[in-house]
């Protein structure tokens, strides 16, 4: 007689058991595979690209590259030769000669500007030195005591910067403060203009080379003055 093998039964309760095991695995497995994916994809991109090289460039940009390389010019980074200091290279156009003087007068000799407004007239005579203002024998605010003549004055000096630069002798008559005031400044630009010949423009740009032309208006007849008429009396 033949034996015949027989299977054991499994019961139900115990496969249903085996098969959510496995799965469960399977499941497993997945996750992390799926994780060590993504960690290769974050480490790959933080990886950065290696710096392109002249082999891995095409040949037309590197070309390109020298020659701009070439174009561009070499920075000079030495200080300024002397003689190109004195030539005034790399510095602005100067208007007024900064040491103080352009004309230097002979020893004793003084140079001259004559100016006018109203019934006054003034000589100024002017010398490098050290910023002296006299005025017809008196210091400068002595004489014009009003802050508005002194400012009018001192216009021409302060327009070149060279009060502390500049001696200034006065002789002014006729006509009252404002007026002497007025002629000083013009003789003042006169004279500044002889001793710095380049402020020519700026002087005349600022007005004290140019005599003001107002006067006092003549009395007319049957007037009181140039304007005034006679009061109006009913009886």
């Amino acid at each position: 007689m033949t034996e015949t093998s027989e299977t054991p039964e499994v019961p139900e309760e115990e496969a249903v058991e085996a098969e959510a095991v496995t799965d469960s695995t399977e499941n497993e497995e997945a996750a992390a595979a799926v994780e060590e994916a993504t960690e290769a994809e974050v480490v790959s991109a933080k990886v950065e690209p290696a710096e392109a090289t002249e082999e891995s460039l095409p040949k037309e940009e590197v070309v390109a590259a020298k020659e701009e390389s070439e174009d561009l010019p070499a920075a000079d980074n030495s200080a300024m030769s002397l003689d190109g200091l004195a030539a005034g290279a790399g510095e602005p156009e100067v208007l007024i000669d900064p040491i103080g003087r352009l004309e230097n007068p002979a020893e004793g000799t003084f140079l001259w500007g004559t100016g006018r407004r109203k019934n006054a007239r003034a000589r100024v005579r002017i010398r490098p030195g050290d910023g002296d203002f006299t005025v017809n024998g008196k210091p400068m605010r002595d004489y014009f005591p009003r802050s508005m003549d002194q400012n009018q004055v001192l216009g021409p000096l302060r327009t070149l910067s060279v009060q502390k630069k500049v001696d200034v002798w006065v002789n002014a008559e006729g006509g009252g403060f404002t007026g002497q005031a007025g002629a000083v400044r013009m003789g003042l630009g006169r004279a500044l203009m002889t001793l710095y010949p380049d402020s020519h423009d700026v002087l005349r740009e600022e007005g004290h080379l140019t005599r003001d032309p107002r006067m006092v208006e003549r009395k007319k007849f049957g007037r009181h003055g140039a304007r005034r008429g006679h009061q109006w009396g009913k009886r």
